[in-house]
């Protein structure tokens, strides 16, 4: 029987392609005859034609995404060199929009747009037993979903011990938000319950303890997600020394008190909510298709901050059209005064297919043309400014949202003469990048030692405050190293002199960043 294989590249090791298995979990009779091997973005081209070929396909069946598109595309052009008798097949979201101008299209022999389970299969049974398929591109059939088989039982031993499980109760989204490929679909569909949580208990007894569930909106219908939440709160209360790690993504305005009363009862670090506010301002909001409430989404940041153990990742995207700097200014210093524990500061990016084109004129935006399709400048914020925005969110992601820094960024956010937490971290980013030239590879030590240069530098601020708390910072963040400034510190001082050789220690926010890596 020939062999098929099924492949992507994932962007960590960690993470392990829900896609690939729900296509093999619905091969049929080929199921058995269909292999998944999984590599990692930056892996050498031809190492993973030499792995791929090793296998001796007939077939072989690619995942593309936005992250992976550059790499896949020079791995088909190599097997397309060496091999040219293997068939390669496309699926997902990076093709399943605009496939006439891509490279990658026009490479392989077959691609598939939307929903995979159902047209690979037949497509693979055309091409292995003929005739073969006419066409090129096929439109994904979109079946109920009580007729696709789950995937669950494709994870290997080695994904549950080592690797993030994503699992899905449901799929679609309602809302139309226009930065996101969700936009397209009718509405949400959810599993049925019971079966869902039949294959999340044999999961769980096989050890899966950290699930990361991809719903656009898991607390869209409130009595499943309750039901959901029972099923991981009964396991949790009958062993405590048994944690787990659950995330989902929550809608931030729609939080009924029966959903407050189960989140409370998760322990800290066994919760992770991600919550996309994107943007506080409303005619942004319109302009996009975004409803939202923000005064209800800022009450429920503030009562899940104060009353309960959950980490909280939410997320802000710069360059929507018709946000200007300030605006966004003001919606980051909103946010940072409902202190989550992580901003992710992201970059609008035209994923193929999104309905955000629709204002590419009137808002003269600007995109990259090459992945990720970041935006480079639009109407109201030039190519420079955009540019320090993109180095903010970088360096954000080094300081503050590695939860190494829990001493010093209060005295980073506090530094604007206005009191503005944006200005603050901004001032710190445009001279981090004057001062090391550079916003990736920066060596922990190195960084240690930069924010000591700014704070006794350009901010001014007291030596032994600023000593005190880099220090303190370091010591806990398993720094195996020691920046220079602490072998600087006079032992007479309110610093910690030989703190760099400390253990490390992971507080709350680490820690759960740590199991959601």
């Amino acid at each position: 029987m020939h062999r098929i294989v099924l492949s992507t590249l994932n962007a960590r090791y960690s993470h392990a392609s829900l896609g690939l298995r729900c296509l093999r979990a619905n091969m049929g009779e080929l199921r058995d005859h269909t292999h998944i091997l999984e590599m990692v973005t930056g892996v050498r081209t031809e190492s993973a034609v030499e792995r791929l070929l090793a296998l001796q396909p007939a077939v072989i069946g690619f995942g593309v995404y936005i992250w992976n598109v550059e790499d896949i595309t020079r791995i088909v052009a190599m097997l397309k060199t060496l091999a040219p008798e293997i068939v390669v097949v496309l699926g997902g979201p990076e093709v399943s929009f605009e496939t006439a101008n891509q490279r990658i299209c026009a490479l392989a022999d077959y691609v598939v747009t939307g929903w995979g389970e159902v047209t690979f299969a037949a497509l693979v049974r055309q091409i292995l037993d003929g005739p073969g398929p006419l066409m090129k591109v096929h439109a994904g059939v979109q079946p109920p979903l009580r007729d696709l088989a789950l995937p669950y039982g494709e994870y290997g031993d080695e994904d549950i011990a080592r690797r993030h499980l994503y699992v899905e109760a449901s799929r679609g989204c309602p809302f139309k938000c226009e930065f996101c490929l969700s936009a397209l679909d009718k509405t949400a569909w959810p599993f049925d319950l019971a079966r869902f949580l039949g294959a999340m208990e044999a999961l769980w007894n096989r050890g899966a303890r950290a699930f990361r569930f991809v719903d656009r909106t898991f607390n869209l219908n409130v009595a499943t997600s309750l039901s959901i939440l029972e099923f991981f709160l009964a396991r949790l209360e009958a062993d405590p020394t048994d944690p787990c790690f659950v995330h989902f993504e929550v809608v931030p305005d729609h939080l009924p008190d029966a959903l407050k009363d189960a989140i409370r009862r998760f322990p800290p670090g066994s919760l992770q909510l991600e919550l996309g506010i994107q943007s506080f301002n409303p005619e942004v909001q319109k302009r996009v298709s975004r409803r939202q409430d923000n005064e209800r989404a800022c009450a429920n940041l503030g009562w899940l901050r104060r009353e309960s153990g959950a980490h909280l990742h939410v997320d802000l995207i710069a360059g929507l059209p018709g946000e200007t700097l300030e605006s966004f200014a003001a919606g980051f210093d909103r946010l940072i005064s409902l202190r989550p524990h992580e901003i992710q500061f992201g970059i609008l990016k035209r994923l193929r297919g999104t309905p955000i084109i629709r204002h590419t004129e009137a808002h003269r935006m600007r995109y990259n043309p090459d992945p990720p399709y970041n935006i480079l400048a639009t109407d109201v914020i030039d190519f420079s400014t955009m540019q320090r925005l993109a180095r903010f969110a970088r360096y954000w992601d080094m300081v503050a949202n590695s939860g190494r820094f829990q001493d010093t960024l209060p005295m980073l956010l506090s530094t604007d003469a206005d009191g503005s937490p944006f200005a603050g971290f901004m001032a710190l980013s445009d001279w981090l990048y004057m001062t090391a030239g550079q916003t990736h590879q920066v060596a922990m030590e190195r960084l240690f030692d930069l924010l000591h240069t700014y704070l006794l530098g350009p901010c001014a601020l007291e030596r032994a405050t600023v000593e005190a708390a880099l220090s303190a910072d370091y010591a806990r963040s398993g720094g195996r190293g020691k920046p220079a400034f602490i072998d600087r510190i006079p032992p007479e001082s309110g610093g910690r002199r030989g703190a760099g050789r400390a253990v490390g220690v992971r507080t709350p926010a680490r820690q759960a960043r740590h199991l959601a890596a």
